[in-house]
């Protein structure tokens, strides 16, 4: 294991495409996920132009409909899901070196009277929806109802999700984010879910808009994660977007607003360009799944690659030349298939910096805790779980 001052790269940077998935794994009917290939399928659909990501490998994963790079600039491989999962908090866990061995309840037919009767009685209102539904359409259905009333609509999906949708100018933000600390308290042991999320929107019956005041509240980890690590040695750890809300604000040091790509893309690259800070970057970039997988917009999905890759050489030039860029996602959401929910995919890994070796095939790795580990690796502390491929992409 090394120690301070023997580090290959000063600052690392790893940003999670949010369900950019890349391609069925063995066990993903388990899961009813059979079929599901979200970076494939939305290629096939037109040419979509990343040419910085094909540049870096991202062609040379595996067969796609994108050519290979003959001498890529990156590192390339995938990482399997070893969590029982495939949401948000499982794959970020992982990634940050904890294994999720049993995956969060979820509710496909609505929560039971156990979970909704204590809920509805502390928030002193009855609840509209209660079943499985995808957001925006959930809003389109219940909303002049809840304008109406002032009901709070309560739903899920295929996720472990609790999210509750609320009109601003019904109840304000401040009451919707009380009411998802009631639910976040009742809802443990075996209902214990991995978010409760508040969904705000604005506007009118055929014009429900939601609004980027979105809070989650997830579960706390039980055990230290890759940032509690590395801020316990000293080091920063800056989280963009939705990350600090995921680990429950534990283990960073500084926490960047990040609420849709543009705006987690600008913070990265205002980290990088900063001098003041030597650690980790860890950004969400949660577009493409919760704009795009998650409504099956398969053409927002395509320029949002776009546009992510248009993006790269603007966080090139603001990396120092002991910086490593990580890109990676956390789960699929494939928006060719029929479900509008995650899918349990293989992960895209890819890795830049001017110390970092090219051309390296990382091959398919088996957990997504291999991220993590290499990271952890090169500032001298050790994960329970992943195994580092640090020494095969240092210069």
């Amino acid at each position: 294991m090394r120690v301070a001052g023997e580090r290959t790269f000063r600052r690392v940077a790893l940003v999670v495409l949010d369900s950019v998935g890349v391609g069925e794994m063995p066990d993903a009917a388990r899961f009813g996920d059979e079929g599901s290939d979200t970076l494939g399928h939305v290629l096939a659909t037109r040419e979509v132009k990343v040419p910085h990501l094909q540049a870096l490998g991202l062609g040379n994963i595996r067969e796609l409909p994108l050519p290979p790079a003959p001498d890529p600039r990156g590192s390339f491989g995938r990482a399997a899901i070893a969590s029982d999962g495939k949401d948000t908090t499982t794959g970020h866990w992982e990634m940050a070196g904890l294994l999720t061995e049993t995956a969060f309840p979820t509710y496909p037919e609505g929560f039971p009277g156990r979970v909704i009767g204590p809920f509805e009685e502390a928030v002193g209102r009855r609840v509209l929806g209660n079943k499985a539904a995808s957001g925006t359409e959930i809003i389109a259905e219940l909303g002049a109802e809840h304008v109406r009333t002032g009901r709070p609509i309560v739903y899920t999906s295929a996720d472990s999700v609790f999210q509750i949708a609320a009109h601003e100018e019904v109840v304000p933000v401040a009451e919707l984010y009380r009411w998802c600390e009631i639910a976040r308290g009742l809802l443990q042991g075996a209902d214990r879910v991995g978010r409760v999320i508040a969904r705000p929107f604005l506007g009118g019956p055929g014009n429900f808009r939601r609004t980027e005041r979105r809070h989650d509240y997830a579960v706390e980890p039980p055990q230290p994660t890759l940032a509690d690590l590395l801020r316990g040695r000293g080091y920063a750890t800056i989280s963009v977007g939705k990350i600090a809300s995921i680990f429950c604000h534990r283990g960073f040091s500084e926490e960047l607003p990040g609420s849709n790509n543009g705006a987690a893309v600008g913070a990265t690259v205002g980290a990088l360009q900063r001098a003041d800070w030597e650690g980790l970057l860890f950004t969400n970039l949660v577009d493409f799944d919760m704009l795009h997988g998650h409504r099956n917009d398969v053409e927002g999905y395509a320029r949002a690659l776009e546009a992510f890759d248009a993006s790269l050489p603007e966080i090139y030039a603001a990396m120092r030349e002991d910086d490593l860029l990580v890109l990676t996602a956390d789960h699929g959401c494939d928006p060719t298939t029929p479900s509008t929910d995650h899918s349990r995919e293989y992960v895209p890994v890819l890795t830049y910096g001017a110390r970092a070796r090219g051309g390296v095939n990382l091959g398919t790795r088996d957990s997504m805790a291999d991220i993590g580990q290499t990271i952890a690796e090169n500032f001298g502390v050790r994960l329970g779980a992943g195994v580092s491929f640090l020494k095969g992409i240092e210069c």
